[in-house]
């Protein structure tokens, strides 16, 4: 064997003999013979090797968990499901409240959501909303905008975004007091209310 050969192979004697605390004098007169140092990968890839810890380890746990993925329980999907509820949303006018009886801005509001109800009647999740085993669990969420203008601007920004809804316009005086969606899932409407506060 030639200087680097031979250093190689004390080299690995010597980090064998270490490891597994056996005697050898081979490897220790071969180490005396030759001074010159192994690489660093060398010795970080022998080491690895000649490791008996290493040999007995069982696969480390995240290797563990990517094997196995566990299923959705059924709560899970309850919850999943129930996120993205049937929701018919009702936006009145903050204005008229301050000024008009509580009954008839409550009969305004009454008015729109009946209507934009009915209009929809045969869509598929008008049919779930009211659906005998939901009727007693409906979904409203009540809005307020400031005024008129607000309630109509908020009306042509719903039918640019294709989303059904009855504008109810009060007669004799012909003027706007409120607005309702037909039901929607609330992930496919709630983004065109999220800045309008809560009517309280």
């Amino acid at each position: 064997m030639g200087i680097q050969s031979t250093t190689w192979v004390s080299f690995c004697l010597s980090v064998s003999a270490a490891a597994f605390r056996c005697p050898c004098s081979i490897s220790q007169s071969l180490l005396i013979k030759h001074n010159s140092n192994p690489p660093t990968w060398a010795l970080n890839r022998s080491l690895s090797r000649l490791n008996p810890s290493s040999m007995s380890q069982p696969l480390s746990a995240s290797a563990s968990a990517s094997d196995s993925t566990p299923l959705a329980s059924p709560e899970d999907v309850d919850k999943t499901q129930s996120f993205d509820v049937l929701v018919q949303y009702v936006v009145l006018r903050r204005d008229l409240i301050d000024t008009w009886p509580l009954g008839s801005v409550v009969t305004q509001g009454c008015h729109a959501s009946v209507s934009a109800i009915w209009s929809n009647k045969e869509d598929p999740h008008t049919l779930e909303y009211c659906n005998p085993d939901n009727i007693d669990s409906m979904h409203k969420v009540t809005l307020e905008v400031k005024g008129e203008t607000q309630i109509l601007n908020l009306s042509e920004k719903l039918t640019a975004g294709g989303i059904a809804h009855k504008l109810w316009i009060e007669q004799p005086e012909n003027f706007p007091t409120c607005l309702a969606t037909k039901p929607y899932p609330k992930s496919v409407v709630s983004s065109y209310f999220k800045r309008l506060k809560l009517c309280k």
